[in-house]
């Protein structure tokens, strides 16, 4: 799965898009000094997400849409178009 499809199903589960999520844990006191695994706590007992779906959204809560460019571009399952995720919503992706 890549990292964007993680995030795509988070936005599926939850209802939010990735900057709305953002954005509530910015309003929770949540930013890049937060430890992770208190935001990680926080997204599994909110949003009931698994924990590989919370490491996602912790990764964008904490680092922002920039991920490291290894599977950028090499297709398969774990393959990313981009080395920089969308968070608007999966709907509203011009390269889904």
């Amino acid at each position: 799965m890549s990292f964007q499809a993680y995030l795509d199903k988070v936005e599926a589960q939850t209802g939010l898009t990735s900057r709305q999520s953002i954005e509530r844990a910015r309003e929770k006191g949540f930013d890049e000094t937060t430890k992770s695994t208190v935001v990680l706590n926080w997204l599994k007992e909110e949003y009931e997400l698994g924990h590989g779906h919370a490491q996602a959204m912790v990764h964008v809560i904490l680092k922002g849409p920039k991920i490291s460019d290894k599977h950028v571009g090499t297709g398969g399952a774990h393959g990313d178009k981009s080395d920089t995720l969308w968070l608007d919503g999966k709907d509203s992706n011009p390269s889904p």
